[in-house]
């Protein structure tokens, strides 16, 4: 790089930094009519510098940022390893695949074994056992924290049993004192989907250390973002290379892209039946994919986790806030409450809709939508109600009472860091008025939504 382009990559920059501020100036919250997201980026000049500065370097695939980001990620997480995908979802996909290399010998996942988990979370906790042709087992859920109900573990194990793949909902945990000693105890493999979870801790640990594997999100929602992506974490070398393959097309080769002969015996390897010393740069060992993210994508992950600790204290403010503000209307709604062992970096709040109160689930979020509140349901609510499971082979624990009430009643608002106190205010006092004029039944019902393409 010459002195002029080092000079001129640095106008870049400065200008990029410059016209963010000026393209994407802070407005006033106006109630009723500035709307209340559930969750969004927060992003700044020095995340668009941070784009800038690895695309200029016309290097678009997976490169420096990239392995600088997964480092920093490790190091955030406390793990040996992060690797770095094109989303949350690939990276469930990946680490449960992992489990099913037949360099695990006895203790590889294969067709038919079952993995117990939850119906009442995002599809793409449950798709890759399904994808990978395993067995899912369904537990049901405790209330108000929406974790899995680990009183039913032992009812859920079968001699097919091989593993235990949950999600952490909402940014709460769950049980991982329970969840850990019996995965223990039967010698299972723990996935743990910490996609909503970034930052929480458990006794003081960060979540994402107690599985043998874990997965995050980085979509725009999450508590950072690289625009589409995740990662895979594990603290065991020989899995990282497992989850390396299967997201890098299936390749047997560990060296990274645009490097050569990292083994030291690239023409020398025997295996399969191929020729002897066949490049190991094109030897497959599994049934893999290409789920590698972008440096440009890295880029911004990398400048974004600096202000993760921010961001995780912001998320738990308004959290505590909100909490507080809400407090009053526990005869009516269900407030949710932390694990105990659990300190949660909050993805969002959920609201239950106690079945004694003069309104419906549906009464409450028509009228915060109605003032630009924005609201969402508990993802999939209970998923083996959702008819892309119809007909799946899976085992069911009980009738999942608890899980089929956060389908009917059960709703979250945004905490996110972008949510101020005036945003926080205005949620409260709008559910706070929507529940006196019900008591007082004086309400009136909203109109109907129009959906317009």
């Amino acid at each position: 790089m010459t002195a002029k382009s080092t000079r001129l990559r640095q106008q870049i920059l400065d200008l990029t930094s410059e016209y963010f501020a000026e393209a994407f100036p802070a407005t006033e919250f106006k109630p009723g009519q500035t709307p209340v997201p559930v969750s969004g980026k927060v992003i700044d000049g020095a995340d668009v510098s941070a784009v800038v500065d690895s695309a200029l370097d016309a290097w678009f695939t997976t490169g420096r940022f990239a392995a600088d980001f997964e480092q920093k990620l490790a190091r955030f997480v406390g793990v040996r390893s992060a690797s770095f995908t094109n989303s949350g979802s690939s990276a469930n996909l990946v680490a449960l695949s992992a489990l099913t290399s037949p360099k695990l010998g006895d203790r590889r996942l294969k067709p038919g074994d079952e993995v117990i988990t939850v119906a009442a979370g995002f599809p793409t906790t449950i798709n890759p056992i399904i994808q990978n042709r395993l067995v899912p087992v369904f537990v049901d859920i405790t209330l108000p924290t929406y974790e899995i109900d680990v009183s039913q573990l032992e009812a859920a194990r079968s001699e097919k049993t091989k593993a235990v793949m949950i999600a952490h909902t909402l940014g709460n945990t769950f049980d991982l004192d329970a969840v850990t000693a019996f995965v223990k105890k039967h010698n299972l493999w723990l996935v743990e989907d910490c996609c909503d979870a970034l930052g929480s801790t458990w006794k003081g640990r960060p979540v994402g250390t107690f599985g043998d594997i874990a997965t995050v999100s980085f979509y725009p929602a999450h508590h950072i973002t690289t625009g589409e992506g995740g990662a895979v974490l594990t603290d065991k070398p020989n899995l990282q290379v497992l989850i390396d393959s299967f997201r890098d097309w299936g390749r047997d080769c560990w060296c990274d892209p645009g490097k050569d002969n990292t083994c030291g015996k690239r023409f020398d390897w025997q295996l399969g039946s191929l020729p002897c010393g066949y490049d190991h740069k094109y030897t497959y060992s599994h049934i893999g994919y290409n789920f590698k993210a972008t440096d440009m994508q890295a880029a911004l992950g990398a400048s974004q986790i600096e202000k993760l600790p921010h961001f995780i204290e912001r998320r738990k403010e308004n959290f505590r806030y909100l909490y507080a503000m809400l407090k009053p209307l526990e005869n009516w709604l269900m407030l949710p409450e932390a694990t105990p062992g659990c300190d949660p970096s909050w993805f969002g709040f959920p609201i239950g809709v106690r079945a004694s109160a003069p309104f419906t689930r549906e009464d409450l979020t028509r009228s915060l939508e109605a003032n630009k509140i924005g609201t969402r349901l508990l993802f999939g609510g209970n998923l083996l109600r959702q008819p892309a499971y119809e007909g799946c082979e899976h085992r069911v624990i009980g009738k999942l009472p608890n899980t089929d009430f956060a389908m009917n009643n059960v709703f979250w608002v945004g905490v996110y860091p972008g949510v101020t106190t005036a945003m926080l205010d205005f949620v409260a006092t709008t559910i706070t008025d929507f529940v006196e004029h019900s008591k007082a039944g004086t309400h009136r019902p909203q109109p109907s939504f129009v959906h317009t393409k």
